[in-house]
Order: structure tokens, then C-alpha cells, then sequence
């Protein structure tokens, strides 16, 4: 009786400490799995959306940078690809959709999104391909437009 004890013991330590292991490991690949870029206003960045980047749930890969903006700042974003279908969205520090453009106003597949906002905080810049639909080289640019004297 005492030597199966053992034996069960044994059986279920390995597994038991293979789960942990496991777990600890994925916790901490979550943990760098989300990371967003830092943009700062006036600054042209040139990246690659990849199917390394966040899964969005409903199909396609997003890529995402984070941007201090204060209330009555008037912001563009300007999202431009010649490899995919651009989609870019502004996100408040809740998560919800603060603005959003699929197709800029020259009847192309980039992406100009103007935005006033109304609550200073930490916003987030989403990049992503239409219906997530391609991946690709990309050029984004935060641009703070201000009153004329």
C-alpha cells in the first residue's frame, strides 16, 4: 500500500509541475506579447503590419502605439499602404472607438482620420488591414493641427 502511494505521488508530480512550468511560461509570453510603440506627434513612422502582430478576433492582424493627447488637441492620422487595405482607429484609455477611417477622402485604400478630443489622456493608434485582409508595409503619421492667429 505505502509503495503505490509513492508511485501515484510520483505520477503526479511530474505532470503537475509540467502545468506550472507551462503556465508560468505563458504567463510571462503574455506579458511581452502586448507591447504598443510610443508615437509622438509630427513624426513619420514606417513599419510592417505581420501576422506576428495582435490577433484582432474577427479575422487579420493589428498592430498597435500608444499617444499622450490633451483635451481641445485636433489631431490627423494618416495611414498609408500600398500593400493592404488600410483601417485606422483611434481608441480611448477605455478601449472604446473614439474615431475611425477606412478610406481617405481621395478615394483610396489609405486610411486619413481627423479627430477632436474631448478628454486628455492615453490613446491608442490601431493599425490593421480592412475586413483583416493583408498584411505589409505601412507609413503612419500623427500630425496636432493648430488654430491660426
Amino acid at each position: 500500500m505505502k509503495q503505490s502511494r509513492k508511485i501515484l505521488r510520483r505520477a503526479l508530480l511530474i505532470p503537475t509541475a509540467l502545468l506550472t512550468l507551462g503556465v508560468l511560461g505563458a504567463s510571462s509570453a503574455m506579458a511581452q506579447i502586448y507591447s504598443p510603440i510610443e508615437l509622438t506627434g509630427g513624426r513619420e513612422i514606417s513599419d510592417t503590419l505581420s501576422e506576428s502582430d495582435i490577433p484582432t478576433g474577427v479575422g487579420g492582424f493589428a498592430r498597435d502605439y500608444t499617444v499622450e493627447l490633451v483635451e481641445g488637441d485636433q489631431i490627423t492620422i494618416d495611414l498609408i499602404s500600398e500593400e493592404f487595405d488600410a483601417l485606422v482607429s483611434l481608441l480611448g484609455d477605455d478601449g472604446t472607438t473614439v474615431s475611425e477611417n477606412d478610406d481617405g477622402p481621395d478615394g483610396s485604400t489609405n486610411s486619413l482620420l481627423f479627430a477632436r478630443i474631448s478628454k486628455s489622456g492615453q490613446y491608442t493608434v490601431r493599425v490593421r488591414a480592412y475586413a483583416g485582409q493583408g498584411t505589409g508595409t505601412f507609413s503612419l503619421k500623427l500630425a496636432r493641427l493648430r488654430e491660426i492667429e
